[in-house]
């Protein structure tokens, strides 16, 4: 039996490089070597205010960018999370397990809420972190491709998981955190500090996937470089590193064969050839997403749906039974 993997991305915002080479990228290789279930996360969209009709537009483009991107039916499992109600009923099971102050600790929240307090943020938003323990351990998942900023919460998961094994008995699956070191450290070119997001206040954060030619050339020359002239990959320059980090994950070229190939070269050379390798990347995958018709994706998104809901509602009704609930 192969070892199941589970992850998703919502359907908000423009889907960028980083949502790309920090989790797709990763999935399309994995799908051949687990049992791969992944979803378009629109319940932990609506945490924050989403107009629907953009909300259903974006969750059919993410669902488009999968296949594009090489996420095959055949071999891999894709659903919209809220045509699993299962998901939802084991959030609320795990809310009277979860604590508060775990809760609290939670980065992003602090992030998100940094700007306009916690008054005026949404409990949805402060109780996302448990949702996401639910969509993983609905389906007995054994490994979670996720960026850093991610870690955190497959830990918080762990931690409930384990926490309602220990007072209902043997229940869920503990998962663990799949990353790799480069592609979950891409960041914003704007400022190699923050991540790459779909956030961000300024366009010149982010290359969007769907980006043209004229706007990928004009967003990494305003890329920001570090002091020097020399294409070195180092610690010491975050912002060249960064841009170095996505140039190699889309030419397949080390970093190390990057820094021979613009010995005696500046940051010019590097970052028009750059420019290149995302436009030619870019490029054939907005046509795939082009050919694919919103008919066609729903389909398999319902295919997806059939496939996964009796998996969810095994799993649901084995933890009702456990906690008391007559079913």
């Amino acid at each position: 039996m192969k070892k199941r993997i589970f992850s998703g991305i919502q359907p908000s915002g423009n889907l960028h490089l980083g949502n790309y080479l920090g989790a797709i990228k990763n999935w399309v290789k994995l799908q051949d070597e687990y049992e791969s279930i992944f979803c378009v996360v629109d319940m932990h969209a609506i945490t924050v205010p989403q107009d629907p009709a953009e909300l259903r537009r974006r969750t059919i483009e993410v669902a488009k960018v999968y296949l594009a991107s090489g996420i095959d039916p055949k071999k891999s499992t894709l659903f919209i999370q809220s045509q699993i109600s299962e998901h939802a009923e084991l959030c609320w099971i795990l809310n009277t397990i979860a604590k508060i102050p775990e809760l609290e600790k939670m980065t992003q929240f602090k992030d998100k809420t940094q700007k306009n307090g916690k008054e005026s943020s949404a409990v949805g938003l402060f109780d996302y972190p448990v949702l996401m323990a639910a969509d993983i351990i609905l389906y007995d998942t054994e490994l979670v491709p996720v960026g850093k900023d991610q870690k955190q919460h497959v830990e918080l998961t762990r931690t409930l998981a384990e926490r309602f094994n220990k007072k209902f008995g043997e229940t869920f699956v503990i998962p663990k955190a799949y990353t790799t070191e480069t592609s979950e450290n891409i960041m914003g070119l704007d400022d190699p500090s923050k991540k790459m997001s779909k956030s961000a206040k300024s366009e010149y954060n982010y290359i969007a996937l769907s980006d043209d030619e004229e706007t990928v050339r004009r967003k990494i020359k305003k890329a920001v470089t570090d002091s020097g002239s020399e294409i070195v990959y180092s610690d010491e320059k975050p912002a060249l590193k960064n841009l170095i980090n996505i140039y190699s994950l889309l030419s397949e070229i080390s970093p190390k064969e990057i820094e021979k190939k613009y010995v005696s070269k500046g940051y010019s050379n590097f970052k028009n050839d750059l420019a290149d390798v995302v436009i030619n990347f870019l490029t054939p995958l907005q046509q795939k997403i082009a050919d694919l018709t919103d008919e066609k994706v729903l389909q398999i998104l319902e295919a997806g749906a059939k496939k996964v809901r009796p998996i969810a509602k095994k799993k649901l009704e084995e933890v009702k039974k456990k906690i008391g609930f007559i079913i």
